[in-house]
């Protein structure tokens, strides 16, 4: 039997009770979708205290009870209905909703599938009132000092297939956590409870941001975290995100302690995401992931949270000027390294946002006027075996007398240098104890960024070499540099045909001088040929730069004098991110003194 000869099928209209428990198929995807459901709704009513009970993970039993403004008697039944809110009357209230919930479809849904009992005291009303989310039932007087109460029993009892999917109690119990921690963090002026099976879990007094992000993230996060404050009048950014040295590993593919906000309301936003990404990628190794809790405040008008029934993800208008607003602030935050000194206070610093919405933006705006010089000409380097030097236009400043002088001054945020271990690594003294540098990583990351700056400002100097190095050259190699002879000049090179299979290399960018002119040429090539280069494919292009101060950094075993390594120290505290080499590692740690005493067990 063909479609065409069964009967036609007619068109009805859905059960309101299906209706509503295809709707919560959508919002209630667990116990905790339905505690963030209870808790924005307790936010919104003006709640400043907050108590969440569970039993068995929330899916026995969730009760959630605040002291805001309370339910009014008549208004009991509408909040069970489908589409009834408070908080919004039309398309315009709509388009610039403030408060965390809107749809007006969670308690609803949540009663659908579960035991649903309110009790509300609107605020002024003699007392309080109870209703069933049952079938024909009726306001009942009831016992409660201020606010609302709404309790949920048995979730998915009418739906067994739903309660299947469900995971163990005390995994449900965890996702439940989760969804509290980041409401509290988004909320520090609201005090939290949080019990299960009786036992108090988390408590969460009124505080102020940094307090609670302590609570929730931890010591070891704040200690280790740079503050994040920009205002540019349309949007803001605040909060903590995580040193690159101390980011972790990924946990089993999944970043922890990840938390993006807009408004207040915790997002999973993919644009959010890329733009600390990117902000990050210069100075993280490898996969790890850093820790961060930054709250993004923008015009309501200017965001659509009305994207996804769960209201984790949003909309931007203007998502270019918001991507380049929270990277470079995010940026220009990790750039300030820990040897600049203390961070700056959690304060809101004035921001021009005009700066964020100009096509080619670029945030770097001033650019180290010294750029390495060598100590020793380029040949002699080469018949000494030294693959690179340190320069002489560094501000030395008769570094040997000035150190002289220094007992009676405090020292500078990296100390002064000691001597030099393995030819590796430099050993110095500041105010707290004793700082290890590794050389080659300090310097590759100065060059990267003078490269950067020269670049930026087209401003890449190119040096002759006393005798043009000739080499060997593949097909490849030779086809790159006739493609990209404009590219190259660009980046200071000077590079053209020699002959049959052979290349000639006639001048290197003056940052780079020092290094094997030949292996930079076939590296640079090699970069070229993979990747391009556009200005506006940024990573790639900071890629190849990174490439070329690799290769024209100061090699291991290179022995430097202490004039030299104060030289590189007090470079280090003029460069942005001189924490992290090119590749994300560390370039200096410490041992205070009290870690030396308790190394050699001195007072003990």
């Amino acid at each position: 039997m063909t479609v065409c000869d069964a009967a036609v099928p007619r068109i009805a209209c859905l059960p309101d009770l299906l209706i509503s428990q295809i709707a919560a198929g959508e919002i209630v995807e667990r116990p905790a979708s339905v505690l963030k459901e209870l808790l924005e709704n307790a936010l919104d009513a003006g709640g400043t205290a907050i108590v969440a009970q569970l039993e068995a993970g929330g899916v026995r039993l969730m009760r959630v009870s605040d002291d805001g403004c309370g339910i009014a008697r008549e208004d009991l039944a509408l909040a069970l209905t489908r589409h009834a809110t408070s908080k919004i009357h039309s398309l315009a209230d709509l388009e610039g909703v403030a408060s965390m919930g809107f749809r007006g479809e969670a308690l609803a849904s949540v009663a659908s599938v579960s035991r649903l009992l309110l009790i509300s005291r609107a605020r002024g009303s003699p007392h309080a009132w109870r209703l069933c989310a049952e079938s024909g039932a009726e306001a009942e007087p009831a016992a409660l000092m201020q606010g609302t109460v709404v309790e949920m029993r048995d979730l998915y009892y009418n739906t067994p297939a739903r309660r299947k999917f469900l995971k163990s109690e005390g995994t449900e119990y965890g996702h439940c956590l989760d969804v509290l921690k980041r409401v509290a963090l988004s909320q520090p002026q609201v005090a939290f409870s949080l019990s299960h099976n009786g036992r108090v879990t988390l408590h969460l007094p009124r505080t102020e941001v940094s307090t609670r992000v302590r609570a929730i993230l931890g010591d070891a996060f704040i200690d280790t975290a740079r503050h994040v404050a920009a205002d540019a009048g349309a949007l803001a950014l605040s909060g903590l995100a995580q040193d690159p040295v101390f980011a972790g590993e990924a946990d089993a593919g999944r970043a922890r302690n990840q938390y993006a906000f807009v408004n207040g309301r915790f997002v999973r936003d993919k644009l959010l995401a890329h733009a600390i990404r990117e902000a990050y990628r210069d100075v993280l190794h490898g996969g790890r992931q850093p820790a961060y809790c930054l709250f993004l405040s923008i015009d309501p008008a200017a965001v659509d949270v009305n994207v996804h029934p769960a209201k984790t993800e949003v909309r931007f208008r203007d998502a270019r000027g918001v991507h380049q607003f929270v990277f470079h602030v995010l940026q220009q935050a990790l750039a300030t390294g820990r040897e600049r000194g203390a961070q700056a206070p959690l304060a809101t610093a004035a921001v021009d946002d005009r700066r964020f919405h100009q096509p080619g933006l670029r945030m770097r705006e001033t650019t180290p006027e010294v750029y390495f010089r060598f100590t020793q000409d380029v040949m002699e380097d080469e018949r000494s075996g030294d693959s690179a030097a340190l320069p002489k236009g560094l501000p030395l400043e008769a570094a040997p007398d000035r150190d002289a002088k220094a007992a009676d001054d405090a020292p500078p945020p990296l100390g002064y240098a000691l001597a030099q271990l393995s030819g590796i690594y430099i050993l110095a003294q500041n105010a707290t104890g004793l700082v290890l540098v590794d050389m080659h990583a300090a310097h590759e990351r100065i060059l990267y960024e003078q490269l950067k700056s020269a670049l930026d400002q087209r401003a890449m100097g190119a040096q002759k070499l006393l005798l043009p190095a000739v080499f060997k050259a593949s097909p490849l190699e030779i086809d790159t540099a006739e493609n990209h002879v404009a590219t190259l000049a660009e980046l200071g090179f000077e590079l053209g045909l020699a002959g049959p299979g052979e290349l000639v290399l006639r001048a290197v960018p003056c940052l780079l001088q020092g290094g094997d002119p030949v292996k930079l040429a076939r590296a640079l090539l090699s970069e070229l040929e993979e990747h391009g280069f556009s200005r506006r494919m940024t990573a790639y292009r900071n890629e190849l730069l990174a490439t070329m101060a690799c290769h024209g950094a100061v090699r291991a075993h290179r022995q430097l004098t202490l004039a030299e390594m104060n030289a590189l120290l007090r470079q280090m505290e003029n460069t942005e991110r001189s924490g992290q080499c090119n590749h994300g590692r560390p370039t200096w740690t410490t041992l205070s003194l009290a870690e030396l005493d308790r190394l050699f067990l001195r007072g003990r």
